[in-house]
């Protein structure tokens, strides 16, 4: 099992160099963190965007412009097209955002024409948390691309999570379906959706995890929770996964964990899509985009 982003890379050394493609790539945090990623040897990049702006960066960076396939393209909208497009003919094996603005990324992800959304597929977020205060990552979704999901949205959450960890070498990952308490209580639609998805892992309608809910995030992730509650559960107190009931709580999870916990790391992709689609905000760390290539150069197929 992978616990930490020291021992991804450690990992990653030792595979085959996934191929990374990054759409309006001219921004230092892109550039910079595509950069290390190929010095630290767990990627080839090509930066599709303006090329002057591209050879600017690097200058001021002081990185070797040579150590990527620079492609020139100076518009936003084509270069992401352009990228989406080499990703989608075989050229690379990953997407990343650059400094393209979200909606026009993930519309040139869900071009119905040349696009990277597989028939009726359903994309959705998936995070990992590097905490000093929890032993292992904590895998988390969705907190930026499904804002309610429906209950199906949510099987294909669970799928994705499932996935993150196995490629994470989790064996059989332990899934919290998280709602406000770990009772089960009627009157509150993701508790019944988690008691749900819990009853079908039991009967092996979701194969390959361990799922429980509802569970609350104390009783989740804490074993001195657990005991006091007195909470018999396969995940209770060490959850692999969590998979939060709305777009709010798990967006407000991951930001206190970057904004009030020190020493935290994440990363984060879209899941869902014909390759991992890295998904960061343009104001997210060097150190974040970094993460989050080598999530999804191990996630890649």
């Amino acid at each position: 099992m992978i616990k930490n982003f020291d021992e991804l890379f450690e990992v990653l050394r030792s595979k085959t160099k996934k191929r990374l493609v990054a759409a309006w790539a001219v921004d230092d945090h892109t550039v910079t963190a595509a950069g290390k990623a190929v010095q630290l040897g767990i990627v080839e990049a090509t930066l599709v965007g303006d090329a002057d702006k591209i050879a600017a960066v690097c200058k001021a960076e002081n990185i070797d412009p040579a150590i990527f396939t620079i492609i020139d393209n100076k518009d936003e909208l084509k270069s992401i097209a352009q990228a989406v497009s080499m990703v989608r003919s075989g050229e690379g094996d990953i997407l990343m955002k650059g400094l393209c603005s979200t909606d026009k990324y993930m519309r040139g992800i869900l071009n119905k024409e040349n696009g990277l959304l597989p028939p009726k597929a359903v994309l959705s977020h998936v995070s990992v948390v590097q905490n000093p205060n929890y032993p292992k990552f904590i895998i988390v979704s969705d907190m930026a691309v499904i804002p309610a999901p429906d209950f199906k949205q949510k099987q294909a959450e669970v799928k994705y999570l499932v996935n993150t960890a196995k490629a994470l070498g989790i064996e059989k990952p332990k899934v919290a379906a998280v709602a406000a308490t770990e009772q089960m209580l009627d009157g509150m639609p993701a508790c019944v959706e988690a008691a749900l998805l819990a009853k079908m892992a039991d009967r092996g309608q979701i194969a390959g995890c361990y799922l429980d809910g509802p569970l609350a995030l104390d009783v989740a992730l804490s074993k001195e929770a657990v005991a006091i509650k007195k909470l018999k559960s396969e995940v209770a107190g060490d959850a692999d996964c969590l998979l939060f009931p709305n777009i709010e709580s798990a967006n407000v999870f991951y930001k206190v964990n970057t904004q009030l916990c020190p020493g935290v790391r994440t990363a984060a992709i879209v899941a869902g899509a014909a390759a991992p689609c890295v998904l960061s905000s343009r104001a997210d760390s060097i150190d974040t985009k970094l993460n989050s290539i080598a999530l999804a150069a191990m996630t890649a197929k």
